[in-house]
């Protein structure tokens, strides 16, 4: 089983927007970053698509959700400013179904180190930059190794 954990495309910055931030949209880097996710999950099983209900995040999981024949279910846990202990659970809770979660800088890098800490196998720390993912291998409820996709360039 594994969790595909991805942090949103690059958006654009949080200064230039005039909306409500969680309205922000992707960057045209953004989108070509999350249709660089449809190959990079390519030969992956995907049962599920979850996404914080930032815009951004829900258009970073769009395509992955469109090439599989997934709808994009909004988790609120997700969101930025969420507690990460229970974003984590929450995750967890659904490894069996293979599932993919888009979420947000101040969230997955705090969920990687959480991880560590419980002995998760990683040689990537606790990076997440825009655009990237997180492939967390799961056996018997447990994280046994975090293997990090840089975004594309």
């Amino acid at each position: 089983m594994a969790i595909h954990l991805i942090r949103h495309g690059h958006a654009g910055k949080r200064s230039g927007w005039s909306g409500d931030d969680v309205d922000r949209p992707l960057s045209a880097k953004g989108r070509d970053q999350a249709e660089q996710l449809v190959e990079v999950l390519r030969g992956h099983q995907v049962g599920e698509v979850y996404s914080s209900p930032a815009v951004r995040c829900v258009q970073t999981v769009q395509p992955l959700a469109a090439d599989r024949g997934l709808e994009v279910t909004n988790e609120s846990c997700l969101a930025e400013g969420a507690d990460p202990s229970k974003a984590l659970r929450w995750l967890l809770d659904r490894a069996t179904e293979n599932p993919v979660a888009c979420s947000h800088g101040d969230l997955i890098p705090v969920m990687i180190r959480m991880l560590v800490a419980d002995g998760m196998d990683t040689d990537a720390g606790g990076v997440s930059h825009k655009g990237s993912l997180w492939t967390l291998d799961v056996e018997d409820g447990t994280v046994r190794r975090g293997t990090y996709h840089p975004p594309a360039r």
